[in-house]
C-alpha cells in the first residue's frame, strides 16, 4: 500500500471474511476507498451473528495510476466473485455498500433476485456536481488525477482510508456505472434500505428518491441521518446507522421466511 497517496495508511484496508452463522452479508466499499470504510459496520453485523465479507475492489489500496486502468466492469466482476464465494458458504446472502459500493450492490441485486436484501449507504446514483460527469472523460487523456474538493473536517476522516486524489479515468468509469444501474433499477424487487446523510456534499439529495421510485421492492426504507456526511457508516452517527441496518435485516429476513412458507403452501 502506497502510504504517500493513501490517507490513514495505518488502518486495515485489505479484503476480509469473518465467519459467523448461516446468513452472509457482503459489504462493498466506495470509490477510492478501501475496506476500512465498511469495517465498523461489518464488526457490528458480525457481532450480531452474521457472516460478513468485504473485498478490496480492483485498483483500490494501491496507486491512482493502477485504479485508472480499471473499468466499471472490473469492480462489478469483483463484486460478483465475492458474492458467489459468500453464497457458496451461506444459506442466504444480503448485499450492501457505501457510495459506489451502493451502486454495485444495486447492480448485483438486478442480476440476482435471490439476494435477500440490499443495504445501501449514500448510493451514488447522482452526484451534486453537474460538470464532473462531463469533464472526467474529456480530462482523462491528459490528467492522471486531480485534487479532491476540500470539505469541512468530519468525524469520519480519522476512520476513512483511501486515495487523497481522484483518479480521473476511473472517475469517468463510475459515471458509466451510474448509467448502467439507472437502467437496471426496475429489475430490483428485494427489500431495500437506503441511509443518507443530510450533510452529504457528494451525493445529490434527489438520488435516494430516484432509486425508491424506480425499484419494484415492496419493503423499502429511507432514513436520513441529520448530522452525517457522505460516509454515513463512518461518521458521528455510524452506530445509529448500524442499528437501523440490523433492524432492517431482521425485517427482511422475516419477510423472506413468510415468502418461503407461502411458496410451500402453494399446490
Amino acid at each position: 500500500m502506497q502510504s504517500n497517496v493513501i490517507m490513514n495508511p495505518h488502518l486495515e484496508g485489505e479484503s476480509f471474511f469473518w465467519d459467523n452463522g448461516p446468513t452472509g452479508i457482503l459489504l462493498l466499499h466506495g470509490f477510492t476507498a478501501t475496506t476500512a470504510e465498511v469495517r465498523p459496520l461489518a464488526g457490528a453485523l458480525h457481532a450480531a451473528g452474521y457472516t460478513v465479507a468485504g473485498p478490496l475492489l480492483p485498483g483500490h489500496g494501491t496507486t491512482p495510476e493502477e485504479m485508472n486502468r480499471c473499468r466499471w466492469q472490473d469492480w462489478a466482476g469483483a463484486a460478483e466473485t465475492a458474492y458467489q464465494e459468500l453464497a457458496a458458504r451461506c444459506e442466504r446472502v444480503l448485499v450492501g455498500g457505501e457510495s459506489m459500493g451502493g451502486l454495485l450492490a444495486l447492480f448485483l441485486g438486478s442480476e440476482h433476485p435471490e439476494i435477500g436484501a440490499l443495504l445501501t449507504y449514500a448510493p451514488a446514483l447522482k452526484i451534486r456536481s453537474r460538470i464532473a460527469p462531463l469533464l472526467a472523460p474529456l480530462l482523462a487523456p491528459f490528467i492522471t488525477s486531480r485534487a479532491k474538493r476540500q470539505q469541512p473536517p468530519r468525524p469520519s476522516d480519522a476512520r476513512w482510508q483511501g486515495y487523497q486524489v481522484e483518479p480521473v479515468s476511473a472517475a469517468a468509469q463510475i459515471f458509466r456505472l451510474q448509467r448502467q444501474v439507472q437502467r437496471r433499477l426496475s429489475r430490483i424487487q428485494q427489500p431495500l434500505l437506503i441511509l443518507q446523510g443530510r450533510q452529504d456534499q457528494t451525493v445529490h439529495p434527489q438520488a435516494p428518491d430516484m432509486i425508491l421510485q424506480a425499484v419494484r421492492s415492496t419493503l423499502k426504507e429511507l432514513h436520513w441521518l441529520d448530522q452525517s456526511g457522505h460516509c454515513v457508516i463512518l461518521d458521528g452517527e455510524w452506530e445509529q446507522a448500524a442499528e437501523l441496518t440490523k433492524a432492517f435485516i431482521r425485517k427482511a429476513l422475516d419477510r423472506g421466511v413468510e415468502v418461503d412458507q407461502t411458496k410451500r403452501r402453494e399446490p
